[in-house]
């Protein structure tokens, strides 16, 4: 591997690990706002709870950032992830949560160049290993953002996300 493809790889992972790192920071501050009720109530019939997304959540990151990326056999059971109703604390949702990603993070800094770069297939798609480990990110990004829009909703409150920082500041 070259000074370049080290550079790139390296700047890959530690971007794609700040972006998961942020989202479980959002999805905590979120959690330290709910109740054990709040977790598993839905706005609607057509919509899942905190709860059910952060299940999704697991399966989809482990699907994608752990089996894939490590050959390892896919047992996902991606409907049973939306039927579950109640059964799992908040702490025990973010505990697995946590666990999950940092199972995805670990399996991301062990790629190499050749691995981030070699195509798999994945939940009927064809990704390289970037690609997957873009989808994970995005993936848990969407639904951070789902989670934090129902804590506003059942909350009516600012999360603070980015206390302390003006995000008023121009780029240099």
């Amino acid at each position: 591997m070259n000074r370049k493809e080290s550079d790139l790889t390296e700047e890959f992972i530690k971007n794609a690990s700040y972006r998961m790192d942020e989202s479980l920071r959002m999805i905590a501050k979120c959690f330290a706002s709910l109740t054990e009720a709040d977790i598993w109530s839905r706005p609607n019939g057509h919509s899942n709870s905190i709860g059910n997304l952060i299940l999704h959540l697991k399966g989809n990151i482990t699907q994608y950032g752990i089996a894939a990326m490590k050959g390892l056999k896919d047992n996902r059971e991606r409907d049973a992830e939306f039927e579950i109703t109640a059964g799992f604390s908040k702490d025990d949702l973010l505990q697995l949560l946590k666990e999950t990603v940092e199972k995805a993070k670990k399996s991301l800094s062990d790629s190499t160049p050749e691995e981030l770069l070699r195509y798999r297939e994945v939940q009927g798609f064809r990704f390289s290993g970037m690609g997957i480990m873009l989808h994970v990110v995005e993936h848990l990004s969407y639904h951070t953002g789902q989670i934090a829009f129902w804590t506003k909703s059942l909350k009516n409150k600012d999360l603070g996300f980015y206390e302390g920082i003006d995000l008023n500041t121009k780029n240099k």
